[in-house]
């Protein structure tokens, strides 16, 4: 293979990541805290609220991601009435439907996180004479986070593989210049190439919350 040709295909796939790193920087910058906002929603008081939250969670978390991308770009525009206000840029949309989708799991992931936390904790606090604030602020939510990291981590990394799921909306992401290079020059090579590159990708970003969790001495 001569480095012209490689530079050919290589070039576009390239573009395709940086679409594909631009979502997921997106997606988990809005998910994470919007998720935690469901966590502390669930456990709320108000019945309405918890049960309105958990249906979303439920309805987010068992149904496809794709399923859900597919009615956010082509269903909700075909919505009587109001349908004609609700077209999307494909990129928006896909974000706002990865957004909706991984805020779902974050915010079981936190609730577990919270779940962990021995309840003597909260007893200890009110010992110290401790505020209900001063205790979740100081006490609650670092512990919390901390047991939930490398799930979070976990997570991520699948977020940067699902984005691939860009290619079924018409976003031309990674996937789609590797597939547009196959079936124009009959070779497997640009699967390869964008197998190369998503694992890069994982890789930096496993490395970077392994510095986190050291960091937060889980090591």
């Amino acid at each position: 293979m001569s480095a012209d040709y490689f530079k050919t295909i290589i070039v576009p796939m390239l573009q395709g990541a940086e679409t594909t790193i631009l979502l997921f920087l997106i997606a988990i910058a809005v998910s994470i805290p919007l998720g935690f906002l469901l966590t502390l929603a669930v456990r709320s008081k108000f019945k309405p609220l918890s049960l309105l939250c958990q249906g979303y969670i439920h309805l987010m978390r068992g149904t496809p991601l794709l399923l859900q991308l597919l009615f956010i770009c082509f269903g909700l525009p075909l919505i009587p009435g109001i349908g004609q206000y609700l077209v999307l840029d494909r990129f928006v949309a896909a974000a706002l439907g990865f957004t909706l989708n991984y805020a779902a799991y974050f915010a079981e992931i936190f609730r577990g996180g919270l779940l962990a936390i021995d309840k003597g904790q909260y007893e200890a606090s009110k010992v110290l004479g401790l505020s209900r604030w001063q205790t979740t602020r100081k006490i609650i939510l670092p512990q919390m986070f901390r047991i939930a990291l490398p799930a979070v981590a976990n997570e991520s990394v699948t977020l940067v593989k699902d984005t691939a799921l860009l290619y079924a909306v018409a976003v031309p992401e990674l996937l789609h210049f590797a597939e547009t290079a196959v079936n124009r020059d009959f070779t497997i090579m640009p699967f390869f190439y964008a197998g190369v590159i998503y694992l890069i990708i994982t890789f930096v970003l496993s490395m970077f919350f392994r510095w986190l969790e050291r960091r937060f001495k889980f090591e």
